[in-house]
């Protein structure tokens, strides 16, 4: 089983998805947000398949938003695997990084990226995404860190990377933070059906021609690591999105270009699906 929102803006409708059928959950929630992700929503809508779902239909056909509605936070670990930072000109961190995403950026895994106006360094990055099921506070160690995970999506935590670096004073968000700037899904998949999370492939490509294409077994700080972190500096709260971080084969290495208008991202991740934007300009 996994968790979809279909339709327009605004309008999405919440489905569970299994065996190529799209059933409705309107009866058990209006939406897949935090609340229903913190009341054991996944279980709900489990069970609810069990006994019996309307089919959504027309479902093939609409499209596929964000599978987290409206979430608190996004939070995002930077250079977390090894050659990544390598081609970014650090050394390892020593402690996860920590930056923000605006809520604002999710989008949907095949909407429109746009590039913001006077943007020349927008780049891609595939990331294993983790959406928090219940409120992790103060966590006593990672053994106990997965428990507080509802599931998984490929998150493509898109760059300015002239904004991160050059405008940042020191932070890198502004580069982070322009609309449309974090496409999510196409699904939520439950952690039941992942599994080990740090055994995943992940890659990219730009127009076809592939960018990047590696592990989630070479991230310098593991998945349960992370959250036992940032739960001792915050509150995690159900409907959270943490972006784990991305694998080397950025354009930031000098050793591809930038996106341009027209160009097409594809992002995927093992058991998690695919996703694929295009970049369009700026317009009023």
């Amino acid at each position: 089983m996994e968790l979809m929102r279909l339709g327009e803006p605004g309008q999405e409708i919440p489905v569970a998805t299994e065996n190529g059928k799209y059933y409705d959950l309107r009866s058990i929630t209006a939406d897949i947000d935090g609340g229903f992700l913190g009341s054991d929503g996944v279980a709900k809508a489990r069970a609810a398949l069990k006994t019996g779902l309307p089919e959504l239909e027309g479902a093939a056909s609409l499209r596929m938003g964000a599978p987290v509605a409206k979430p608190g936070a996004v939070l995002c670990i930077g250079q977390n695997y090894a050659a990544h930072a390598a081609e970014s000109g650090d050394a390892p961190p020593s402690v996860p990084i920590l930056f923000f995403k605006h809520p604002n950026t999710v989008v949907g895994a095949f909407d429109h990226v746009v590039i913001p106006p006077g943007a020349e360094k927008v780049d891609w990055e595939v990331e294993l995404a983790v959406v928090i099921g219940k409120r992790a506070s103060y966590l006593a160690s990672p053994e106990e860190a997965l428990e507080y995970v509802a599931g998984y999506a490929i998150s493509n935590d898109v760059s300015e990377r002239a904004f991160q670096v050059e405008h940042s004073g020191g932070q890198w968000s502004k580069g982070k933070c322009c609309a449309t700037f974090n496409p999510l899904g196409p699904s939520l998949v439950p952690v039941e059906e992942v599994g080990d999370p740090q055994r995943l492939r992940l890659r990219s490509a730009v127009n076809g021609e592939t960018r990047q294409d590696s592990s989630t077994s070479d991230m310098i700080f593991s998945v349960a690591h992370i959250i036992w972190n940032l739960s001792q500096y915050l509150v995690l709260d159900p409907g959270d999105i943490i972006n784990t971080g991305t694998p080397q084969g950025v354009a930031l290495s000098g050793k591809f270009p930038y996106l341009r208008e027209g160009d097409s991202m594809e992002i995927s991740i093992e058991k998690l699906g695919r996703q694929e934007q295009k970049l369009v300009a700026f317009r009023n």
